[in-house]
């Protein structure tokens, strides 16, 4: 069975893994402060063309967002976020949990805009109830929908008028900013949100995410907010060495590209099929609609999530490619499919 679930199924990237063998037996000095982070803060500087952004490695996704969000904010205010938001459908109530409130806008391809977020702002309108302070995006969307640039510039700008923070998870950036769609820059992101985070976990390494502040009132005894949640790990150089091999030679934007070419191909073949889509996604999240009875059969032979049980008889899956994916295993799934449509007669 090969498995379209997720882009963290696989360990991780070739020269990921051969880095750390490389360096395997040299001693460092623990918890962040050795020359592989340092190294990998500046080339993240020098991505974002920000030296004076403040850049922390943190495990993984849900906890660089619980640590960020809660280090935020004060205990009265809140977070803005779509319905289908990662901190709102995924992480176990992990924000809630820290006494913030997820204000949701109910939203189909995954995106905020200024007009969602006005009508909570104006709800929420005096002590009685908490205070939006925070707007909280990912990019790409968990419906593997894209910001471009007007988008985002659009929402800084409400923002900042509105006296709110923006946020971006970027568990997967990377496809995000290497898709068809996409024109922004990563320089671009860091000037137009308050802090944002590169994902590695989905992007090819083995674990880390790499948190990006870049508003300067977001700093100020931030390591301690890592530590105290748990976050701050003894053997940081592991994250770090995964990151400055991710920023060297392109290998970041090389495994994204690829993750969308064997995405594509999977759109592609689908479309051609005539197999309809929930969302339209130049991301490496696809997500295709089969009549339930298809998707059971597919299910035998191929691994996925459900997305969504649609109340016609069909079944929205999700399928995820990764820097792993194989070509063939693309093919195959497009001839089995293509097999299991012909036979049902659709």
């Amino acid at each position: 069975m090969y498995s379209f679930r997720n882009d963290y199924s696989e360990g991780a990237h070739p020269d990921i893994l051969a880095e750390l063998v490389r360096t395997n037996l040299e001693q460092t000095v623990g918890y962040g402060c050795d020359e592989y982070c340092e190294r990998a803060k500046d080339a993240i500087r020098r991505e974002i063309n920000n030296e004076n952004a403040a850049v922390y490695f943190i495990s993984g996704g849900t906890q660089t967002n619980l640590i960020a969000i809660s280090s935020f904010l004060r205990p009265h205010e809140a977070v803005i976020a779509t319905s289908s938001g990662h901190i709102n459908v995924h992480e176990t109530g992990a924000i809630e949990a820290t006494g913030h409130k997820v204000l949701t806008a109910q939203v189909e391809n995954g995106k905020l805009t200024p007009e969602l977020i006005k009508p909570i702002l104006d709800f929420h309108c005096d002590e009685h109830m908490v205070k939006p302070r925070l707007v909280y995006i990912s990019n790409s969307s968990e419906v593997g929908t894209v910001y471009n640039r007007g988008e985002l510039s659009a929402l800084s700008r409400f923002c900042k008028e509105n006296g709110l923070m923006l946020y971006m998870d970027g568990a997967r950036i990377g496809s995000a900013l290497c898709s068809k769609q996409n024109d922004l820059t990563m320089e671009e992101i860091a000037k137009l949100t308050d802090a944002f985070y590169i994902g590695g976990t989905k992007n090819g390494l083995m674990m880390g995410e790499a948190l990006v502040l870049v508003n300067d009132c977001l700093k100020a005894d931030f390591l301690f907010f890592v530590k105290q949640r748990g976050a701050l790990l003894a053997k940081g150089r592991l994250l770090g060495l995964q990151f400055l091999t991710l920023f060297t030679d392109g290998l970041f934007y090389k495994i994204a590209s690829h993750e969308n070419r064997m995405a594509e191909l999977l759109k592609a073949g689908l479309t051609e099929l005539g197999v309809p889509f929930l969302t339209d996604s130049p991301t490496n999240q696809q997500f295709p609609i089969f009549a339930d009875d298809i998707a059971e059969k597919i299910k035998l032979s191929y691994d996925y999530e459900i997305q969504k049980k649609l109340p016609d008889g069909r079944t929205c899956i999700r399928l995820v490619t990764s820097w792993a994916t194989p070509e063939w295993a693309v093919n195959e799934f497009l001839r089995d499919v293509g097999e299991m449509l012909r036979i049902s007669g659709e």
